[in-house]
């Protein structure tokens, strides 16, 4: 007990009489006991030193203490494996035990125990309690199943789980069902390509009745699993409307979400002339407006809900306008969020309404309130045209009010209104104008620029005005220099005479003085513009701008749909939609397990961990012998690793620009001497400036990873695209793909995190030590059973034996022999991957004839396919 690391108090001996309570006879002292053990446990103290003495508390009737056991052995089983198989015992008696309570407690501790060595002794108890007589035991046997398969997926498919998860669906009681949907559900997240829940209208039905029954959170299970369900025509869609709809008045309010998204999904299928759509959209109403009376924090995840649904539908809410008026007592983020959904509810018939509501706002306390109440003035004018005189009047009140902030946010969306309205509200310049001094925010700064540039030749001093903001320059954010090198070029191109003293000094301010990379190329392109071709400058300059759009921030259609089948989850609340398939690890970071009942949503609450290695990492296979000498460097013997011989497909998109912001990323995977890269072609196709670049893969069939970071060097620049090659190791974590080649990527940058799938060629995986003896070739081929041979045809390829041959040796495929039967030449083949696996291979060539026959054995036949495919690739480019 000399170890820093072991519990230490101000007690001395304190785990030395614990000891000796565990060991007590009498019951009542041994409980005491176990009862301290699990305190000092839960505040964080080391008491791993008693395990063996607790574990021997375990053969007990008494539940209580039965309870404290187990949740120490969760908790310390990972730290003392060993010791943890001691009780293996006590679970399997236990989970015969005549007390239903004790067999569920059992088999939900050894589902938590996440101990390799204790998995296969849970499967015959599991086995049991998914068929016990008792509910209780089946429904926690249920939930063990998905806990069992993130330990070892492997294991649960081979013992048949699976299938008994898919037999309780149909099971008599309703919380039975519940846990076996969330079980495959939560499974079904994770192997994104398997069909567990295989949902048909017996299944549904099933799953209906079984939802006026079970508890709350069984309901969700049952509603979620439904929104994954496509019906087959508009009846079928309106059937299940029906017996969902009576959960809209259910009290707990994820519960009505759950209902809220499966109707929301399903009245896509419903005519809008059917007298029941009407209906519907009337019944759900109610149910959200009742979600606003809870308190703040569900209020506010309600409301972000509900931003999605009025998106959508917005006829849905269009009579409950006033629900979304601010109270006094709202907390600001319940506030914002009203108001969000107050503008995209305007319209022609409730805008006075609204206009007065947000009038009595800007005259609030609270800055961030009144600045977002002012905006949304003018949000209202461009949305609701016949609104806009009247928002324009409410603005320059707000403007007389002189308070600093509000003048400064009225003047940036009066700027908006000009753009939406040409030629309407001019007028009001002179009044803007009067508040030049008061300006000292850049948005606002740059908007009123803006306002005197556009309509130079209706002010009089515009030059003296602008002049004013030229004295310091220097001083000003970026937002304002360009702003106000435009506003120049514009009153120098309306009034050349006056001005050209000033758009030369603001030009040579922007180029020779300044060392912002915008305003200098934007500040040259304006100088040559104006010293080679006036005329065009002034087309391009004072070209006539386009009407701006009614909502600037709706989300985008696609998107919106996606987020509408997340209602009720964290991706709703976010306005992200989750990662898809399990979450993002690196090979140097695992993330933690997926929380059986969280919907995988882990994945959601944080992008993954970018982990930038050592600037001196090198990669694992760059460091590989180079051989000695000339002959070994051009490989003149074999032809193994020639710099030139293996094939490289052309690059692909992988991720277009309009998926991932702006960035289009395009790729193709290379073996060169023993190393495999990704090179890769990043392009910015967004108007601002990309940094900060990082990559990760997922876990993957061969341990594919980033042997060192993402080196993009300089900022990437709008319409600049980069090459770069990534190096790639094979020491990764290893998860078995759907298909087998699949690699998920996440790539991360100064805007955002983008995720995009790709599927690597197998030859790259193709190792250079992966010729096989002869004698070998031919033990190995009669060992491999013949079921695991997969035979293929290979059209269309003109080339001769020899030539195939040195083909596919440069691609790291070897002949070991080759002899003719019958005018056929017979190509023995071996190549071996990465992982260790050994490919052998038969080719028959028939001289004259451009298709072969390829025959392949491996003891991992799944690989086979992909092998052919290679082959494929690299005999026929």
């Amino acid at each position: 007990m000399t170890d820093s690391k072991y519990f230490t108090t101000t007690k001395k001996g304190e785990i030395f009489e614990l000891k000796a309570e565990l060991n007590s006879d009498k019951k009542e002292k041994k409980k005491e006991a176990v009862k301290k053990v699990i305190a000092s446990m839960t505040v964080g103290k080391d008491v791993s030193a008693l395990f063996p003495d607790v574990v021997n508390c375990m053969q007990t009737d008494n539940l209580e203490l039965k309870k404290l056991v187990y949740l120490y052995l969760m908790n310390y089983a990972k730290s003392q494996p060993d010791m943890a198989i001691m009780a293996v015992n006590t679970f399997v008696k236990d989970c015969e035990d005549p007390n239903p309570l004790i067999r569920a407690l059992a088999v939900r501790t050894m589902g938590c125990i996440r101990v390799d060595k204790i998995t296969e002794y849970l499967c015959e108890p599991l086995r049991k309690c998914l068929k016990d007589e008792d509910p209780y035991v089946r429904k926690t046997a249920a939930v063990c199943v998905a806990k069992l398969h993130d330990i070892n997926a492997q294991l649960v498919e081979d013992q048949g789980f699976l299938d008994t998860l898919k037999d309780l669906i149909s099971d008599s009681n309703p919380m039975v069902v519940a846990n076996a949907v969330a079980a495959l559900s939560e499974i079904a997240e994770s192997h994104p390509s398997s069909n567990l829940l295989d949902l048909n209208p017996q299944s549904i039905n099933k799953l209906l009745t079984a939802l006026n029954e079970c508890t709350e959170w069984g309901q969700i299970f049952i509603l979620d699993c439904l929104a994954n369900y496509t019906p087959k025509d508009d009846r079928e869609a309106q059937s299940i409307c029906e017996r969902v709809t009576p959960r809209l008045s259910h009290a707990n309010s994820a519960v009505v979400l759950s209902a809220v998204k499966v109707l929301m999904k399903f009245m896509e299928m419903l005519s809008k002339d059917l007298d029941y759509y009407g209906t519907l959209l009337k019944k759900l109403a109610p149910p959200l407006v009742t979600l606003l009376s809870a308190e703040p924090e569900l209020q506010y995840v309600a409301l972000r809900n509900i931003n999605l649904i009025v998106q959508k539908r917005p006829e849905i809410l269009k009579h409950e306008m006033k629900v979304f008026f601010v109270k006094y007592n709202d907390p600001i983020y319940v506030k914002l969020e009203k108001l969000d959904i107050m503008i995209r509810l305007a319209s022609q018939a409730n805008i006075a309404q609204v206009l007065a509501e947000l009038k009595e706002y800007a005259t609030e306390v609270d800055v961030d309130f009144v600045r977002k109440a002012v905006r949304a003035i003018g949000r209202c004018a461009i949305k609701v045209e016949q609104s806009a005189e009247r928002c324009v009047s409410t603005l320059l009140d707000l403007i007389q009010t002189k308070v600093n902030y509000v003048v400064q946010e009225a003047i940036v969306v009066i700027k908006d209104i000009f753009r939406k309205y040409p030629n309407k509200y001019e007028s009001v310049i002179a009044t803007l104008c009067e508040n030049l001094d008061s300006l000292d925010e850049p948005e606002a700064r740059a908007a009123m620029i803006w306002i005197v540039g556009e309509y130079a030749e209706r002010i009089d001093n515009a030059d003296e005005l602008l002049e004013s903001f030229l004295e310091g320059f220097h001083d000003e954010s970026t937002q304002v220099q360009l702003q106000l090198l435009t506003a120049i070029v514009k009153l120098f191109l309306k009034k050349p005479t006056e001005t050209q003293e000033l758009v030369q000094q603001v030009l040579s301010l922007a180029t020779q003085d300044s060392d912002n990379p915008d305003l200098r190329d934007r500040g040259y392109i304006y100088w040559r513009l104006l010293s080679t071709d006036p005329v065009a400058a002034k087309e391009v300059v004072l070209a006539e701008k386009p009407l701006i759009s009614e909502e600037t921030d709706l989300i985008e259609p696609t998107l919106l749909d996606e987020l509408i089948c997340y209602i009720g989850t964290l991706a709703s609340v976010y306005h992200k939609p989750p990662v898809s398939g399990p979450p993002l690890a690196t090979s140097s970071v695992q993330m933690g397990a997926v929380d059986l009942l969280g919907s995988g949503l882990d994945s959601l609450i944080g992008a993954p961990n970018f982990v930038s290695p050592p600037a001196a990492a090198v990669p694992a296979n760059l460091g590989a012998p180079m051989g000695s000498g000339l002959s070994d460097l051009f490989d003149l013997t074999s032809g193994v690793g020639t710099l030139s011989g293996s094939y490289v497909a052309p690059k692909a998109v992988w991720l277009p620009a309009m998926k991932a912001k702006g960035l289009e990323i395009s790729g193709t995977f290379t073996r060169q001497v023993g190393s495999i890269s990704m090179d890769l072609q990043l392009t910015n196709k967004a108007l601002q400036v990309m940094t900060d670049f990082a990559i990760q893969f997922n876990r993957n069939s061969f341990g594919l990873a980033p042997a060192a970071p993402l080196q993009v060097h300089a900022p990437l620049s709008p319409n600049q695209t980069v090459e770069i090659s990534l190096p790639l190791n094979t020491v990764g974590s290893v998860m078995k793909m759907e298909p087998l080649n699949n690699l998920q990527v996440a790539v991360k940058n100064n805007i955002d995190v983008f995720y995009f799938s790709t599927l690597y060629p197998l030859y790259i995986l193709f190792v250079e030590d992966g010729k096989m003896d002869r004698q070998m070739f031919l033990a190995t081929w009669k060992d491999i059973p013949n079921e695991n041979e997969a035979q293929f045809q290979i059209r269309d390829c003109p080339l001769n034996a020899e030539a195939v041959s040195s083909r596919l040796q440069s691609s790291n495929i070897f002949t070991i022999a080759k002899r003719n039967v019958e005018g056929q030449d017979m190509l023995y083949q071996s190549l071996k991957l990465t992982n260790g696996i050994w490919v052998l291979a038969e080719l028959r060539i028939q001289p004259g004839n451009p298709s072969f026959m390829l025959s392949l054995k491996c003891r991992a036949p799944e690989v086979s396919q992909h092998v052919y495919q290679a082959y494929e690739t690299i005999l026929k480019n």
